[in-house]
């Protein structure tokens, strides 16, 4: 296969098989139609329950954390939203539609994914890394048309990366490729921005500037968040509801004076 062919494919797997300012801004509560609302879902592998009875929304603009144990079904969560592993029961929906009945365009359309880790393509530059972002948009081949190229340029500005446009994804830093890849996710256009662990192994400046760069994704575009972190400095910063899991169950789903207090997450984390 040559460079060019490679590059479809990673964009292919990228965008289906993966999907497959201030940060103590507080969204105000709205009574706008959830964009995902999970009925009873019961998740998990091969038919056996990791977390069951599971009833939340995720509303238009609003950022959702996910905290608990290692092992709690924070990623079952997410893989079964993006379609890599197979709800075993109840619903799920996306903006009124039952995700098992999505197809994978309809998926890569709807909501992008960034991962702690992701593919690092030889010959990839940061910004075919970004433009694959729009491989949902176009006719099969990967070629931009000149919406694209100005979406891609926006997800650019938004992330600040685009000093980085034409250096190679394997020669830049983690923290500098989270970015990346987080403008990847924005080229998508995607109403639901789902991040699982994308700053596990970050220092606190790229830290900061991924938290920053979220944030003002959010308020500038209302687009939602799903994200699953440990880190539980940046779940208070940032989001507006938090959901907790624990034993197979979600155990308290609030606000983040609620769910964060001291008290509960030695609880949480059997501290």
């Amino acid at each position: 296969m040559n460079k060019e062919g490679e590059k479809r494919d990673i964009a292919v797997r990228l965008s289906t098989a993966m999907v497959a300012g201030n940060l103590n801004t507080v969204h105000p509560e709205t009574d706008e139609k959830p964009i995902i609302k999970s009925m009873d879902a019961v998740i998990g592998y091969n038919g056996k329950p990791v977390v069951s009875g599971m009833n939340f929304e995720i509303k238009e603009g609003e950022i959702v954390a996910l905290i608990g144990e290692n092992g709690s079904g924070k990623s079952t969560l997410i893989k079964t939203m993006i379609k890599e592993i197979p709800l075993i029961s109840g619903s799920i929906e996306a903006d009124g539609r039952d995700i098992r009945k999505l197809s994978a365009q309809d998926i890569a359309r709807f909501m992008a994914i960034v991962m702690t880790g992701n593919i690092r393509p030889d010959y990839f530059t940061c910004y075919d890394m970004i433009a694959s972002g729009r491989y949902p948009y176009t006719d099969g081949l990967g070629r931009l048309k000149d919406k694209d190229r100005e979406t891609i340029e926006e997800a650019m500005s938004l992330t600040g990366t685009e000093g980085l446009s034409d250096k190679y994804v394997i020669d830049i830093s983690d923290g500098q490729r989270q970015l990346v890849m987080l403008a990847r996710a924005i080229a998508q256009e995607p109403r639901l921005l789902i991040l699982d662990e994308p700053t596990s192994f970050l220092d606190i400046r790229h830290k900061l500037l991924f938290s920053e760069a979220v944030k003002k994704l959010v308020n500038d575009r209302h687009i939602s968040v799903l994200m699953s972190m440990h880190e539980l400095d940046i779940v208070r910063d940032i989001s507006d509801r938090v959901v907790a899991l624990k034993d197979g169950k979600m155990d308290r789903i609030g606000g983040t004076s609620e769910v964060l207090s001291v008290t509960y997450i030695k609880e949480l984390f059997r501290l």
